[in-house]
């Protein structure tokens, strides 16, 4: 395959009243990935000059299928970070939280943790 996933289409919109296909995740070491022009987010205009606008989902999918071995994209680059299931930032896990958000209260939790463990053990 082409290395990415899409969403969108006029049956499955992945922005509110927006029926665009866009880059939902780059697999890593396939093509887009080894290409490296292609990013998350960016909204596919058309492909080897067929326009995707107002197509359902599966047309897109099944367009990129049939799409032979020498693609081109016109693509409108994200200029703007927004809410939604864009995939992975480079390390193979999905957007979401940041990664601090996670780290720090674990470790708090963890340290607490361990300062009750040694206080319950001195009173043995």
């Amino acid at each position: 395959g082409l290395g990415f996933n899409i969403v969108g289409g006029t049956d499955q919109q992945y922005i509110a009243n927006d029926s665009s296909i866009y880059v939902s995740r780059i697999k890593k070491d396939g093509a887009a990935y080894l290409d490296g022009r292609l990013q998350e987010g960016d909204k596919i205009l058309a492909i080897n000059g067929k326009d995707l606008k107002d197509l359902r989902h599966k047309d897109a999918v099944e367009l990129f299928r049939n799409a032979g071995y020498y693609v081109s994209l016109k693509i409108q680059r994200r200029l703007q970070p927004q809410n939604g299931p864009v995939g992975h930032r480079g390390d193979g896990e999905s957007g979401g939280l940041p990664l601090a958000a996670i780290l720090v209260p674990g470790v708090a939790l963890a340290a607490t943790a361990v300062w009750i463990l040694l206080r319950y053990r001195q009173r043995m």
